[in-house]
Formats: C-alpha cells, sequence, structure tokens
C-alpha cells in the first residue's frame, strides 16, 4: 500500500506516477524472474537414487555377533563406516560368489572412498560357517574391507527377520550336503548405522558405486 498524497500536488504526483509505474514494472519482472527460479527448483527436487530407498523403512543396524577372527562384534562396532551388509554361505555355489565378486568391483570404483566402507558377509548357515571358514572365504575375496559374522541359529534368525532376509535349508543330498535358499539383497547402511538403501542383483556396480558416494559424502 502506497501513501496517499495531498491532491493539490499535482507536479508531485505525476512525477511520482511515473515512478511508481517504472517500479511496478521492475518488480513485476523481476518476480517473473524468481518465480521461474522456484519453478525450476520444484521441478528438480534432487537427482534420485539409482538403488531402492529404504531411509525410514528399515531399523537400524543392531546386532550381537562373532566375526571372522573369533572377536565378539556388534552393529555398533561399524559406525563410522558405510556397511554393506549380505546373508549367505561359504558353500553357495553361484549366488553368494557372484555378489561378493560384484562387490569387489564397486570396491575398486570408489577409489580413496573404499576406506570408508565395510562389507559384512553374515552367515545363514552357522552350522558348517566357522569363523575361520569364513575368515577364509572373505579373505579370498578382500581382507581389507569384508568380514565375516556368524552366530548361533537363534540369533540369526532373529537378524534375519529384523531385515525381512527370507532363507531356508534345502534337502540334504546322500552324502549329506546340502545347499541354503536365501535372499540376495545388499543392504547400505550409513556411517551412523541408518539403512539407507538396497542392491539387487539387477543393479550394476556403476550404480551401486554411484550411490555409496553420495550416502558416504552425506556423512561425512
Amino acid at each position: 500500500m502506497f501513501p496517499t498524497f495531498d491532491p493539490t500536488l499535482r507536479t508531485f504526483r505525476t512525477r511520482l506516477s511515473g515512478r511508481l509505474r517504472g517500479g511496478m514494472r521492475r518488480l513485476r519482472r523481476t518476480a517473473a524472474v524468481a518465480g521461474a527460479v522456484l519453478l525450476a527448483a520444484c521441478s528438480h527436487p534432487g537427482e534420485p537414487w539409482q538403488l531402492t530407498n529404504v531411509s525410514g523403512h528399515l531399523p537400524d543396524l543392531d546386532f550381537a555377533l562373532t566375526a571372522d577372527n573369533g572377536q565378539s562384534v556388534t552393529g555398533a562396532s561399524f559406525r563410522g563406516d558405510t556397511t554393506l551388509v549380505y546373508f549367505g554361505y561359504t558353500h553357495c555355489p553361484d549366488v553368494c560368489p557372484e555378489t561378493m565378486a560384484r562387490l569387489m568391483q564397486v570396491i575398486a570404483k570408489l577409489g580413496p572412498d573404499a576406506d570408508k566402507v565395510r562389507i559384512l558377509f553374515i552367515s545363514v548357515d552357522p552350522a558348517r560357517d566357522t569363523p575361520q571358514a569364513l575368515h577364509a572365504y572373505v579373505g579370498a575375496f578382500d581382507a581389507r574391507h569384508a568380514r565375516g559374522l556368524t552366530g548361533t541359529d537363534a540369533q540369526i534368525e532373529s537378524l534375519a527377520r529384523r531385515y525381512r532376509v527370507a532363507y531356508q535349508m534345502e534337502k540334504r543330498d546322500p552324502d549329506g550336503s546340502y545347499e541354503v535358499t536365501h535372499s540376495s539383497a545388499v543392504y547400505v547402511f550409513d556411517a551412523q548405522g541408518h539403512a539407507r538403501l538396497l542392491a539387487t542383483d539387477h543393479d550394476t556396480p556403476d550404480a551401486i558405486a554411484h550411490d555409496l558416494r553420495r550416502v558416504i559424502h552425506d556423512t561425512a
């Protein structure tokens, strides 16, 4: 609202009116530019994730298990690192070694950022996967970044339910060997232990590395 001036001040009002008209034109142009900027901002809310975003849908990283060096570890043991969690077993004939090999490609693509990443291979076959067996298994892929974890049947079952992981021991062969059918997703937790992303076997190493960098630097 502009102030009302004395009608007798015609000259002053004429000049003021001209200035106001010019000012309003400039204001309209400024508003148009500002509106365009806001519209552009609203049209590009942020870069989408290439993996499945599970933020707020899964619980934080929390467990109590035995590491491949025989030491007890918890989810808190890995705070400060971006953690990739995979449920598998050392006798797995195909999916597990393929997944681990793919994660090795991811580690290679991360460069220096790989120092901020840990891979946790959690056994769904604790009867056979002793700490020693897990140590040899993950060491064959990457002893620096990967850790094997095992526990009691009850511990593994509880953790699997926590993260909605399905697994089942199949019928034994005559020689006593057996396979374990299990989920194959990789869970990504940030440095604070919050569940952030889910990678499947359809996600490429490039896509996983891309999103991992974002998680690493979001929480750095």
